[in-house]
Formats: structure tokens, sequence, C-alpha cells
């Protein structure tokens, strides 16, 4: 389904029973699901963790410092052989510079690349994600969503696209029932709310 065709499905299902949702999503153009699959997935991840809960140009600043910190070797071989203080010294918190060392070593000791989580549903690729010392289902719902292309995810843990779907709905239902109208384009959903907001998660910021 083309990214016009998404659109008039949010807003005819939104008519059904929430007439501002449905004027708001009416209200913003047809968008289409941004891919920021680019590179590779494990230093994707590492990003977008190190980019969290800061500002895009301060995520774009410390990053830029972490792949300096490398030179020639390749990012996660960096990430899992360098010290802590190494990392820290970018501008990384001690939380994350320790998540993204240990996303570096899983991956080099049991594979976490395209190839590897791409033939995964999305909910076994969240499970294998949050197993990771420091990985919440936010950022995999984001991994899923922006590098996987999932078209059917509602993150629920996402605090822009949640209040906007209650202010828009009714804060009296769960979001996450109101989200399953929108089967099969949650992500969609949340791609409008965001827009609605002007509030993009970490995970677009990231790519």
């Amino acid at each position: 389904m083309v990214h016009r065709d998404v659109h008039r499905h949010l807003v005819d299902v939104s008519s059904e029973f929430a007439p501002e949702l449905a004027s708001a999503i009416s209200a913003i153009a047809p968008m289409t699901l941004p891919r920021r699959d680019d590179m590779p997935f494990p230093e994707y991840l590492c990003r977008a963790i190190s980019g969290q809960q800061i500002s895009v140009k301060a995520a774009a600043s410390i990053w830029a410092r972490v792949v300096d910190s490398a030179g020639d070797k390749p990012l996660t071989e960096h990430f899992a052989d360098c010290s802590h203080e190494t990392l820290r010294a970018c501008g990384l918190s001690t939380a994350k510079t320790k998540t993204m060392q240990g996303i570096a070593r899983s991956h080099l000791g049991a594979g976490l690349d395209r190839d590897s989580l791409a033939p995964l549903s999305a909910m076994e690729r969240s499970q294998r994600l949050t197993q990771l010392w420091g990985v919440g289902q936010w950022t995999a719902d984001m991994m899923n969503i922006f590098y996987f292309g999932e078209e059917d995810i509602w993150p629920d843990g996402d605090v822009a696209a949640r209040k906007a779907l209650e202010r828009l709905t009714s804060k009296r239902r769960k979001t996450v029932r109101t989200a399953e109208r929108f089967k099969p384009y949650r992500s969609w959903l949340a791609l409008y709310m965001w827009a609605h907001v002007d509030a993009p998660p970490d995970g677009q910021a990231a790519g």
C-alpha cells in the first residue's frame, strides 16, 4: 500500500470513532515511513543509544567525537575493545557507554547484524534486542520501525505519540487498544502523531 493509501486508511478508520483524530491526520500531507538503514545495524543501534534524551545538535556532536575516537578502526571493534574512559571522554554517560560496549561485544560474539535480525518477526527481534543491557522496549520499537521498516508497531512507551493519541481520542481508553483499530499500519499512526506534535523520536534523529 502506497503512502497516500495509508493516509486515507488512517483517516477512514479514525473517522469512525474519533473525528478530532481524523481531522488532525487529514491536516498532514501524506507521509513516507522513513528508513534509517544506511549503516550497519550495530552502529545504528549504538548511535541511537548515544543520542537518546538529548538534543539533536548535542547528539550529533557527541557522535562525531565517538567516530573520531575510533580512527580507522571499525566502530563495533572500537566499542568492544576501547576503554570505558575513552567513550566517556566523548560525552557519553556511564550507562550509554556500558550499553554501547555491550552491543558491540554481543555483535562480535553472537551476531547482531541485519542478516541475522531481518528474518525474525518484530516480536522476536524485540525480544532479542531487549535482552541487551540498557536496551529497552522503546529502543527496540524504534529499531523495528525505522531500521527494519516494520509498519505495524505501536510504540506505547513513546510519550509524545501516546499523549497525542490520548488528546485526540479519549484519555479513558488505553492507547494500545485505540491503536489496534489501525492494524496493520500502527507504525504509520505513530508517525502521524509525531508529526502532529512536531516531536520526531530519537530513532528518526539518529539517521
